[in-house]
């Protein structure tokens, strides 16, 4: 079952990716500022779905929001928790979040969906927009490709997503797309994130995040 060997292959080496990926302060500048430019949008509670170790959890909670991290590898959430225990972690699977129908304000999934099976991802965005305030956003982030194909990730295997056929995918669970970004850096693979509304309300600056 895929959700098994991705926990498993994930929980066999959770501290070692939480050594090596588990700071804000080694990922890439503009992933930073993308996360900090969307939860500056945001009311209400935020749930970091597929946190891993915690690192973007503990900075959206620096940042001053009510967050909260899922992981469906309990040896992530067993580190995240020792490492920042001022954070809320549970353990749980993305198609059935910790969270009350129309609760969250965001929901942010940083390249949490890439093992994803794609014939399943439509499946955890309803679970998604299952959860966001009609005025709720969706932060998503992936590798991007020319099209939608598996290839041999570190970990375990891996999709490519094209922006063009996310934003599809999206839209056909209800989802409106706000914003996409894309980047490229040398020696890596393509990255791009998607801003989506839950509902058709315009996004507004936030004040208080709580």
């Amino acid at each position: 079952m895929l959700t098994c060997r991705v926990r498993d292959a994930y929980g066999s080496r959770a501290d070692e990716y939480a050594a090596v990926l588990g700071s804000v302060d080694v990922m890439a500048r503009q992933d930073r500022d993308t996360i900090a430019d969307w939860i500056s949008t945001v009311y209400g509670p935020v749930v970091d779905a597929g946190c891993g170790p915690g690192h973007w959890t503990k900075f959206l909670h620096d940042e001053g929001v009510a967050v909260s991290g899922v992981d469906l590898v309990p040896e992530f959430v067993h580190v995240a928790r020792a490492r920042f225990p001022e954070v809320t972690f549970h353990v749980a699977d993305m198609n059935e979040l910790p969270a009350e129908t129309s609760s969250l304000g965001g929901l942010l999934s940083w390249y949490s969906l890439i093992h994803t099976a794609p014939d399943e991802v439509p499946s955890v965005l309803r679970e998604f927009k299952r959860c966001l305030r009609p005025d709720g956003t969706l932060l998503l982030g992936f590798f991007d490709g020319d099209r939608v194909a598996a290839f041999d990730h570190a970990v375990t295997t891996a999709y490519f997503w094209p922006v063009p056929d996310l934003c599809r995918a999206l839209e056909g669970t209800g989802f409106r797309i706000v914003r996409t970004y894309r980047r490229t850096d040398p020696g890596s693979r393509p990255h791009a994130a998607i801003v989506a509304a839950a509902g058709h309300g315009s996004s507004r600056p936030a004040r208080d995040r709580r």
